[in-house]
């Protein structure tokens, strides 16, 4: 999506990538939101003529006070809570990758007010990264980690990736952990595969769980 007035091209697409986010538009405002679990993150106000003129986002309130100081394109949150929304002028001189930056602690943090099993839910992850969606038996012999907390049906007594990561550690899921990808992992190998195969599926969760709040 293209929007008029807006430098930052590469916005949409990059908001939309990133796991379970949703789009609409809110036609009473004409702002265009985008959404992680239902609630709010970033929103994009455009005026009549459909031409961007605020990009909305939440902060941490003292990043966000810092922010302003530092940027005259960056302002408290127009029509907003302004203690920790904050309004980037589309057309201005904030650099992209802080941008980018400010972007993803507005999804994090909006995504962490939810409980960690819901996290998991919008994200349509299993804990090591796995989207079992895409497994050969989601939704005949299992019906995802998440939903069997973990008693699988490879694993009835529970899988020990969950029992660390959720039971005992408490996490949404393993990113963060400074042992990824550690020796459970290893050890609950699938039998079918081969070595290149084992390594190029550790490659694939540790990528899905980039970025994600632990």
């Amino acid at each position: 999506m293209d929007y008029k007035n807006m430098r930052y091209t590469w916005l949409d697409e990059y908001l939309m990538k990133k796991r379970g986010v949703t789009r609409e538009l809110k036609t009473e405002w004409n702002w265009m939101r985008y959404l992680i679990g239902g609630k709010l993150f970033a929103a994009v106000c455009l005026n009549g003529e459909d031409e961007a003129y605020y990009i909305n986002l939440k902060l941490e309130p003292a990043e966000g006070e810092l922010l302003r100081r530092q940027y005259e394109d960056i302002i408290p949150g127009y029509y907003s809570d302004k203690r920790c929304w904050n309004s980037v002028k589309p057309d201005g001189a904030v650099p992209d990758e802080l941008l980018r930056e400010m972007l993803d602690q507005s999804y994090a943090l909006v995504l962490a007010g939810f409980s960690k099993a819901k996290q998991r839910e919008i994200l349509g992850l299993s804990c090591c990264g796995t989207d079992c969606s895409a497994c050969g038996a989601y939704g005949s012999m299992c019906q995802g980690c998440n939903t069997v907390s973990g008693k699988v049906f490879h694993s009835p007594q529970g899988c020990p990736i969950y029992q660390c990561s959720v039971q005992k550690q408490r996490r949404v899921n393993c990113a963060g952990c400074g042992q990824l990808p550690c020796d459970i992992w290893r050890a609950t190998r699938d039998p079918n595969f081969t070595d290149e195969a084992f390594e190029q599926s550790i490659r694939e969760r540790i990528a899905n769980l980039g970025g994600n709040v632990r």
